[in-house]
């Protein structure tokens, strides 16, 4: 038999084919951290803004919660019933006026984006109730994320 001497080019050629340069790895690595880091800047704001999206619309379930307690009882919770009163009937209230399940959905007050209670007053200083939240900081005043989020706003 007769075999065919293997060409040293070819040889050659294939072993410089067979992966990736340390060059090549590193420019794809460089392009992905860029791609990462454009998707972050653009998506964490958003995040922010669906907070605040959110909490509008908790106070604004609140607010319609605090109203039709006002219709069915005469008057707003106290600022010492708090938000409570749209779940479970305060002390000294009329229960035969009080509406089964409460005044929420679900049974429960909802807490803000930021995981902790809503504020409420009664009087409230921007009218006859206010509902808010102290925003990311969980600190009074602040801006952007940290804003205060209120029903008067």
């Amino acid at each position: 038999m007769h075999s065919k001497p293997t060409h040293p080019n070819r040889r050659n050629r294939r072993r410089r084919e067979d992966g990736f340069t340390l060059v090549e790895l590193m420019v794809v690595i460089v392009i992905i951290g860029l791609l990462a880091t454009i998707v972050a800047l653009n998506v964490l704001p958003s995040g922010d803004k669906a907070r605040a999206v959110r909490a509008k619309a908790d106070i604004s379930t609140i607010e319609g919660g605090l109203e039709m307690y006002r219709l069915q009882n005469g008057a707003y919770p106290t600022t010492t019933q708090g938000l409570e009163a749209l779940i479970r009937a305060p002390q000294g209230i009329n229960s035969a006026s009080y509406q089964p399940g409460g005044y929420l959905k679900g049974g429960k007050v909802p807490t803000d984006p930021w995981g902790r209670a809503y504020l409420y007053a009664s009087p409230g200083k921007h009218g006859e109730v206010d509902v808010w939240s102290l925003g990311a900081d969980g600190k009074d005043g602040g801006d952007g994320a940290d804003a205060d989020i209120g029903s008067w706003q």
